[in-house]
């Protein structure tokens, strides 16, 4: 196997290829009942798309016979993109509840939930580059029509992502103090929010089964069941979650760490709803485990491919930790404000979440089925949409910020410090979305590399270095043994951490331009 980058993509004769060695492989351990059987079916799939039979329902066309590579791009990338932004905006929705029940309770309590949703957040962003690798792969061989290979592609994708969620979920649970302690937070919000994140470390491995299932399902073109699956999820997370936090009833009284545990058990709830549908078979994925075994060429490429996407996704979770230890310097408030405004402002990245990953799918399948014209529309039809959405709820973002604000808080001394970073850090919504509709459709074409590359250079070389020259208050950073104090350029205060943030989303949103418009990223092998 080719190094990834060296090889051009041949999409259906490799993944047609690739089925015929599983299917040699298989014959060769010994035969089975229903062998020639699974030889038939496969061999069909390969040649033709699924059909759904006379009578089948509507639930069988649109899950298993809908062929995202033909007919409308902007109705194909809707068909996708809306059950993920109701994902997306479930997701946020669910945080935000967590931070209106910690605003009962205390600002510290505000301050430690933020910070550790944001530490949650850097550990699934880690494991979600393998997610990342695998969706580019099935969604490459549905493209293909090659089913049977798809669903061997996804089981080797769930053997390195479960593994690293068990590893970072139960190591996160342990080290949970060590690692509040290590951003200089004050006793107050330690105390407040330390068993919430041990519990949210745990929750982690839930939430994994649940997103690997999902991004399995979503590359094939099944957005619905994810969207069921978190839908479920969410509205237990939120109905449990005041039993378990005031003691409701016959529940015990654990206080904001209560939602944390809600989670848990929401998690399962979920995971189970979309693993139900891959073992099934009522998608267009079947999974089984009969025959299964670690084929390590696939493994290695999912790492290869997978790695610079992990490390781009944790570079914004890196980033959020960094930016914390910086406005922590400006005490308990700012960061409190900081925490509330960037889960409102997650709001409004609905539209560049959904949309990239749905663009992200059909790249990968249109890719598969050799017509990178369609992949490169895809894309640009995901940018009109996102920036016509981003900059709608930008401008609501801007206009209601007092009132988006008081829905956290009633405290008089931070809701005009919320005010002031929410309609800063609304401007970066508008920016964040294109980057990240270029960023998803790289990854899932297989082309990791720019989209880290990009991102590391823009936080560390260009937003980490404005925030503190745009303060006004030096704040010395640790470099390789060396204090480093930047010049002040601006005595914005803490707004400068927000003025820095929007700006570098800009230059990373620009930065994709060129690539784009190159062929690189089209030829990108992923099987």
């Amino acid at each position: 196997m080719s190094p990834m980058g060296q090889e051009s993509v041949s999409p259906a004769r490799t993944c047609r290829e690739k089925a015929l060695s599983i299917l040699s492989t298989t014959a060769s351990e010994g035969p089975s009942p229903d062998q020639g059987q699974s030889a038939a079916i496969a061999s069909t799939v390969a040649e033709a798309p699924a059909v759904p039979q006379r009578g089948a329902g509507r639930r069988a066309i649109s899950l298993k016979g809908r062929d995202l590579t033909q007919g409308s791009i902007p109705r194909n990338l809707w068909w996708l993109a809306w059950p993920q932004m109701v994902e997306s905006v479930l997701n946020v929705v669910d945080q935000i509840i967590d931070l209106i029940w910690a605003g009962i309770i205390s600002v510290s309590a505000i301050a430690g939930v933020g910070i550790a949703q944001t530490y949650r957040q850097l550990t699934m962003t880690g494991r979600m580059g393998f997610d990342t690798a695998m969706r580019a792969q099935v969604a490459r061989a549905i493209g293909a029509k090659d089913a049977r290979l798809a669903n061997h592609l996804a089981l080797q994708g769930f053997t390195l992502s479960g593994g690293f969620s068990l590893i970072i979920g139960l190591s996160g649970a342990i080290f949970a103090v060590p690692l509040m302690q290590l951003l200089g937070l004050g006793q107050d919000i330690i105390d407040s929010a330390s068993l919430y994140l041990r519990i949210q470390f745990l929750s982690v491995i839930g939430v994994s089964f649940r997103q690997m299932g999902g991004a399995a399902l979503q590359a094939a073109g099944d957005a619905i069941t994810p969207m069921k699956a978190t839908t479920l999820t969410r509205v237990t997370h939120i109905v449990l979650s005041p039993f378990l936090i005031f003691g409701w009833l016959f529940f015990p009284e654990m206080g904001i760490a209560g939602a944390a545990l809600a989670d848990v058990i929401a998690q399962f709830g979920g995971s189970t709803w979309n693993f139900a549908v891959l073992f099934r078979g009522s998608s267009r994925l079947h999974l089984t485990l009969r025959g299964y075994r670690p084929d390590l060429p696939i493994l290695w490429r999912i790492i290869k491919i997978g790695f610079p996407a992990s490390v781009t996704g944790m570079e914004r979770s890196t980033a959020q930790l960094v930016l914390v230890a910086l406005v922590a310097h400006f005490g308990t408030l700012a960061l409190a404000a900081f925490a509330l405004t960037r889960r409102a402002e997650s709001l409004a990245q609905l539209g560049g979440g959904g949309l990239g990953q749905a663009s992200g799918v059909l790249v990968g399948q249109n890719l598969g089925a050799g017509s990178p014209d369609r992949a490169r529309k895809t894309v640009l039809w995901a940018l009109g949409y996102v920036i016509a959405l981003a900059g709608a709820l930008t401008l609501l973002l801007i206009i209601f910020a007092p009132w988006v604000v008081r829905a956290f808080t009633r405290d008089p001394e931070l809701i005009p410090l919320g005010v002031d970073w929410l309609r800063i850090l609304a401007l970066s919504v508008f920016c964040l979305g294109a980057g990240q509709v270029f960023a998803q459709s790289f990854n899932t074409a297989g082309a990791t590399l720019i989209p880290m590359v990009v991102s590391l250079v823009s936080f560390w070389i260009i937003e980490v270095p404005l925030a503190l020259m745009l303060t006004g208050t030096p704040i010395p950073v640790g470099l390789f043994g060396l204090t480093v104090t930047f010049p002040t350029i601006a005595h914005w205060g803490q707004f400068g951490i927000a003025w820095a943030i929007t700006i570098a989303m800009l230059i990373r949103a620009l930065a994709f331009v060129p690539y784009f418009l190159g062929d690189g990223w089209l030829k990108k092998a992923v099987i």
